[in-house]
């Protein structure tokens, strides 16, 4: 008893190998599927966002700790600042530094300088 097979298992087999390769290359290159560690790190990055923007309005509660008159001159010298400088001057201010820190997260100044400077368009 022998078994014949079908004259087109041969191309639908290969038709299926081409086909799954091209799959993965274009599911790689289209970011449609990552790899563990490119998965590891966007996760990073949306943490450390969503903290940066958790702690942000802290550091604008820090800053209206002032006297209203301390507020208008602060941010009057910060708009005076160029942007890519009032992170600097947020920080040097200190208000970037969260309770329990020492020293100020440049990330947080800067989303804090955003969020002061909407301040300045009211």
């Amino acid at each position: 008893m022998n078994m014949e097979i079908p004259v087109w298992v041969k191309p639908a087999i290969w038709g299926g190998v081409i086909g799954a390769v091209a799959i993965t290359i274009i599911g790689f290159s289209a970011s449609w599927v990552v790899s563990g560690s490119t998965a590891a790190e966007m996760a990073n990055t949306q943490s450390k966002d969503a903290v940066i923007t958790a702690l942000a309005p802290i550091c604008v509660a820090q800053f209206k700790t002032q006297t209203p008159t301390n507020q208008t001159m602060q941010l009057a010298a910060l708009k005076e600042e160029s942007s890519y400088k009032r992170d600097d001057f947020v920080a040097a201010q200190g208000w970037a530094t969260m309770p329990g820190n020492d020293a100020p997260t440049p990330e947080i100044a800067d989303a804090c300088a955003s969020q002061l400077m909407k301040l300045t368009e009211n």
